[in-house]
């Protein structure tokens, strides 16, 4: 990169008009501003989590605003869209629709994009001219039309018996051996956080179009809400209505994000006729035999002494097929050997910023730590299905990791 020109030395009217220092001074008065209102609505740590998320996303774009050159205008609107977005965070509820096309998703958009600018944001801050800026940003548009849709899928698992050994590593689903294996039919749903990308709408069609599978087992598991829908308690209740049409084949267990507003997630699980499995056994027959569904609560600590309680309390079940709800798949390590067939689990996102749209695994997540992010993994004979999830929270939107929506069809090897 080469040495950028000063500030305002050369450039016709743009930020520079209106001077640096102006919109630094308003753009920290801001961010004082929400984070205080954070601090009085919801309390000290999310006022915390507010200052660092915001502050970040704050200096990166102020040492961009002068790389935005004539469109200065454009940068202005989309930070006003960000504070207001974030503001508003204080005192959640799902708003219309208008307010999500012209201030929630367009904020989203801009912190997801100025987040990935961060390299051009340094090299700005250094004097050096931030050459490719559009890169970050396109990216952020591809992740924003991936983040408003699910991607239908079928995905065969084969349970084929071999010991992938002691580590977890991931593991080729493969293929049905027989062209007329009776698979057991699943369809899973994770992670929807009901919010700005997951409107009840959208989700209630994805329940919906559960429905017309036919699936012999619908497995919810966990995080269904986000902070914006915490205050209708009637949302989740029509979202998940379509499920009560499979009633007795549909389970579910509870992921971190429930605790937040369990009750409200309680009540549309009993309305959808869903039965809530935590840290309890079901049986279930079905066509391709017995099942023994083992559903986890999450917790943050002593993963590995909760599940070996669990799993003492609730032995094999001999002729059954053993299939477990987790909501985190880094727990899966925490199993005892041979405590199930296969765990299904949710929680990553499929690690949501990566590479998976263009055919390979690659996520940051994956990058950055142990916990197994998407798709197939196995650990001695046990597998794990990490489930891409429905929707989203946290990172702003997805990145070459899109939502998924599939049937797997579960061969018995």
């Amino acid at each position: 990169m080469k040495r950028a020109p000063s500030p305002c030395a050369t450039r016709s009217p743009g930020p520079c008009s209106l001077t640096l220092e102006p919109l630094t001074l308003a753009s920290l008065a801001t961010w004082a501003l929400v984070v205080a209102g954070a601090g009085l609505l919801q309390g000290r740590g999310f006022a915390t989590f507010m200052a660092v998320l915001l502050g970040l996303h704050t200096a990166s774009a102020l040492a961009l605003v002068d790389a935005f050159g004539a469109l200065w205008p454009l940068w202005i609107g989309l930070q006003v869209a960000t504070y207001l977005h974030f503001l508003t965070l204080a005192g959640p509820r799902v708003r219309p629709r208008w307010w999500g096309a012209l201030v929630a998703v367009p904020a989203s958009y801009f912190v997801a994009a100025v987040f990935l600018a961060i390299p051009w944001a340094l090299a700005a801050a250094l004097g050096l001219a931030p050459l490719g800026l559009w890169i970050p940003f396109a990216l952020a548009g591809v992740g924003l039309l991936e983040s408003l849709w699910t991607r239908a899928e079928t995905i065969d698992v084969v349970l084929d018996g071999v010991d992938a050994g002691p580590q977890v590593i991931p593991y080729p689903a493969g293929k049905a051996r027989r062209s007329g294996d009776e698979a057991l039919t699943i369809v899973q749903i994770t992670d929807p956080h009901l919010g700005p990308f997951m409107s009840e709408r959208r989700l209630r069609r994805i329940c919906e179009r559960a429905v017309l599978r036919a699936p012999d087992l619908v497995l919810l598991t966990g995080d269904f809400l986000t902070i914006e829908s915490h205050a209708d308690p009637e949302l989740l209740v029509r979202a998940l209505a379509p499920l009560a049409a499979l009633e007795g084949r549909v389970f579910a267990c509870l992921g971190n994000h429930d605790y937040e507003a369990p009750e409200i997630v309680l009540r549309a699980l009993r309305g959808a006729g869903v039965t809530l499995l935590v840290d309890r056994e079901a049986i279930v027959p079905t066509r391709a035999g017995p099942v023994q569904l083992l559903g986890f609560d999450f917790v943050w600590r002593g993963r590995d002494r909760h599940l070996r309680e669990v799993v003492a309390r609730f032995p094999r079940r001999p002729g059954h097929l053993r299939i477990a709800l987790l909501h985190d798949p880094g727990a899966f390590r925490h199993l005892p050997s041979d405590a199930v067939d296969i765990v299904f689990s949710g929680h990553t996102h499929g690690g949501q910023v990566g590479l998976v749209s263009f055919g390979l695994a690659w996520t940051v997540l994956r990058s950055l730590s142990s916990i197994p992010d998407h798709g197939l993994w196995a650990r001695g004979r046990e597998r794990l299905y990490v489930h891409r999830g429905t929707g989203h929270y946290g990172f702003p939107v997805r990145v070459g990791v899109p939502a998924e929506e599939s049937l797997i069809r579960l061969h018995l090897g």
